[in-house]
């Protein structure tokens, strides 16, 4: 399992000191959105969630860190690269 995690991840314009922590979590969930896994294995698998007793908190991180990872790749990444973050 990851770092501990917030049930919601961030959804501002800004890079967080939970997105730098989440980074490969991220990646983790890119890949497997990319490879077509389903939620729930996903969920359980990287977040150690069980979406047969949580459904929906299970669902609400799922979707909530995927969408965030989606940000980062197409803006967030550039805050990343940015030495001021660091």
């Amino acid at each position: 399992m990851i770092e501990p995690f917030q049930d919601r991840a961030p959804s501002g314009a800004k890079l967080t000191d939970y997105d730098k922590a989440h980074i490969k979590l991220y990646m983790r969930l890119l890949d497997a959105a990319e490879t077509g896994a389903h939620w729930t294995e996903v969920v359980a698998t990287l977040f150690g969630v069980d979406p047969s007793i949580e459904p929906l908190r299970a669902k609400n991180i799922h979707d909530s860190h995927l969408a965030r990872a989606r940000w980062m790749t197409g803006a967030g990444y550039r805050q990343l690269l940015s030495p001021d973050h660091w």
